[in-house]
């Protein structure tokens, strides 16, 4: 990781989900990961994120409420290069 860390909170974590909130100050970044389950993401903002992965990067336009979902296995690193900051929600399915 290159960036300074976004800040995750975790707000539900039990046996079916977990529910965590993504802020990313601009410049910051979740450094790269792999997620081990089917998971939704809620954006709370509008706005653009960085998305790396091992084949491309690309700029994913968000929209405040519209949600979208990513399986199993999906591994990336998610920047915000924008002058503003940017706030989602994470929900994984266990």
């Amino acid at each position: 990781m290159t960036r300074t860390a976004a800040t995750a909170t975790v707000q539900i974590d039990n046996e079916r989900v977990t529910v965590t909130e993504w802020r990313f100050a601009p410049g910051t970044e979740t450094g790269w990961h792999i997620h081990p389950v089917d998971y939704v993401v809620v954006p709370l903002t509008t706005g653009e994120l960085v998305l790396e992965t091992r084949d491309a990067t690309v700029v994913n336009a968000l929209t405040a409420g519209v949600s979208y979902t990513r399986t199993a296995g999906s591994e990336h690193n998610v920047i915000n290069d924008s002058g503003a900051e940017f706030v989602f929600v994470e929900i994984e399915l266990k």
